[in-house]
């Protein structure tokens, strides 16, 4: 009898020990009776839940009923997720019942609603910044609606209307098929090219320069001298742009007078007149450009210099005149007129036609500067003692009077060609720029701006002719020179070039017809030239 804890391999006749069966556990009947006791325990401890909690629960998941349902509906939409045939074998439904399970949910009411939301919000209509959008004055109040709506109509009014590629396409269309209703059938062609969008079928530069002079640094350029082709033995004293040629006169006190044309490159020399004895104080063309006028400094003498005939003629004697010497004076904007400083506080109107003087006016101490406005109608006097007195040339009347702010000794004074500044230079350097306005209108005007960057007293003020710049200088200190950003009432920082003398004294300074050129009369003899690159003209 074999042993049956042994096995036989049939292959080799071996006998090996069989391996031994694991036995079931012997069931214990107190042992599963003490373990159904104490997960009894349990599951009456985990019941004893707080009322709630249970109300909590039933919030978030809904009570049991409900959450069964949802589970049951969660699997139905997992089946719809399944290709048609494996959805149609698993679930055995009918397409018509398919096409019922595919059919959109009926769209949901929100949660909750504000009430705030319906009420209309009224708007004050008042504010300085929506009084151009009321069209009565029963409209002190409006809806946000309303507002919206009357801002984007008065967007697109400024605008020239709606552009098109703001247009929706359901009213392209409809432009576009009452175009070709209108239109010929010869030009469908021309039509159909026209339609589209200059914007996406055109390239070039749409960011142009603004025409406004920017402030802070002035692109310019230096330029070869103006007087380049004949330098002046001894300083110069006026510089002046031709009104109308593209011509600069320079005269200074070697006795002469040139003429040079100016292209900014080699500035060739028109014409050089020799004045006999007479070192030039001051020349100037007349309002038309064909007569120059040049002053000297020890007699009332003057000369005039006829272009178009080249003939100069010496006026010895004013009739009229009481004054020892001619020395400073200033071209009418009327024309044919020119206003003589004398002495005293006197100035003379004189006419050059008749060469007599017509009327004679008077302030308290020496007149400093003279400056005419835009129309010449009125004429500012700038006097030594800071005053600044507003005659009427019509009338010859003293119109309005009044202080140069902080002014002691008045040294200069110029009007901006477009009528809005008012500049008066003093003897400590600070140049106050004001309103021509208030000057006109006011006893006491306040300076919009005190310029402060000369240290030396301010002997020349000249603006530009679109009045955007004011230049500045001192003739006692080099590179006493400033240009000034009337908008911004800043001065430009890159002017003069610091480190580098280019300008030394300056006793006369002046900008070209269309300010593109700026040129100065300095004490070497000189008139350097510089492009602003901001103008395109003359």
């Amino acid at each position: 009898m074999e042993d049956a804890n042994v096995i036989k391999l049939p292959e080799t006749g071996e006998r090996r020990p069989a391996k031994k069966r694991a036995r079931p556990p012997k069931f214990d009947p107190v042992e599963e009776e003490q373990k159904r006791q104490k997960n009894v325990k349990s599951l009456a401890v985990l019941g004893a839940e707080d009322s709630s909690v249970k109300l909590l629960e039933e919030l978030v998941f809904g009570a049991e009923d409900e959450l069964v349902e949802r589970l049951v509906e969660e699997d139905d939409e997992q089946t719809e997720t399944l290709p048609e045939d494996v959805r149609d074998e698993e679930s055995g439904q009918s397409e018509d019942e398919n096409e019922a399970c595919l059919q959109p949910e009926p769209s949901r009411k929100p949660a909750w609603v504000d009430e705030d939301d319906e009420l209309e919000e009224e708007v004050d209509m008042k504010h300085r910044f929506r009084r151009d959008l009321i069209r009565g004055e029963a409209e002190s109040t409006m809806s946000k609606q309303k507002l919206q709506q009357r801002m984007r109509e008065q967007f697109q009014k400024s605008m020239g209307g709606a552009p098109s590629w703001a247009e929706s396409g359901a009213k392209k269309k409809k432009k576009k098929k009452k175009k070709k209703d209108d239109e010929d059938e010869d030009d469908d062609e021309d039509d159909d090219e026209e339609e589209e969008d200059d914007l996406l079928r055109r390239t070039g530069n749409f960011v142009a320069s603004s025409e406004r002079l920017p402030s802070g640094v002035l692109r310019m350029k230096k330029c070869l001298h103006a007087n380049s082709a004949r330098p002046s033995d001894d300083r110069l004293t006026t510089v002046q742009f031709h009104p109308s040629a593209q011509v600069v006169m320079t005269a200074g006190l070697d006795q002469s007078l040139s003429l040079f044309q100016v292209d900014g490159k080699t500035n060739p020399k028109i014409q050089s007149i020799h004045l006999e004895r007479f070192p030039v104080h001051r020349a100037q063309f007349s309002l038309d450009g064909q007569t120059v006028i040049a002053t000297s400094l020890r007699n009332k003498m003057f000369y005039l210099y006829d272009m178009m005939q080249g003939r100069v003629t010496p006026v010895h004697t004013v009739r009229g005149l009481n004054e020892s010497r001619v020395k400073e004076f200033s071209v009418c904007p009327e024309g044919g007129a020119l206003l003589l400083t004398g002495t005293s506080g006197y100035l003379h109107l004189l006419t050059l036609k008749t060469k007599e003087v017509v009327r004679s006016m008077k302030i308290n101490g020496d007149v400093s500067g003279v400056a005419f406005s835009r129309d010449g109608g009125k004429v500012f006097v700038n006097s030594e003692e800071g005053e600044v007195y507003v005659w009427d040339m019509r009338s010859s009347r003293c119109v309005n009077r009044f202080t140069d702010d902080g002014c002691v000794k008045g040294t200069s004074i110029a009007a901006s060609p477009n009528g809005q500044y008012l500049a008066c230079g003093s003897e400590s350097g600070v140049v106050n720029v004001y309103s021509q306005e208030a000057c006109l209108n006011s006893a006491n005007p306040k300076p919009l701006k005190a310029v402060m960057n000369l240290l030396t007293s301010a002997t020349s003020l000249t603006f530009n002719p679109t009045s955007e710049i004011l230049a500045v200088a001192s003739r006692a200190e080099d590179e006493a020179v400033r240009l000034v950003h009337l908008p911004s009432l800043s001065v430009f920082s890159n002017f003069p070039v610091s480190k580098r003398k280019i300008v030394y004294r300056a006793f006369c300074l002046d900008f070209s017809p269309h300010s593109g050129f700026f040129s100065l009369a300095n004490n070497k003899g000189h008139a350097p030239l510089f492009r602003l690159l901001h103008y395109k003209d003359f």
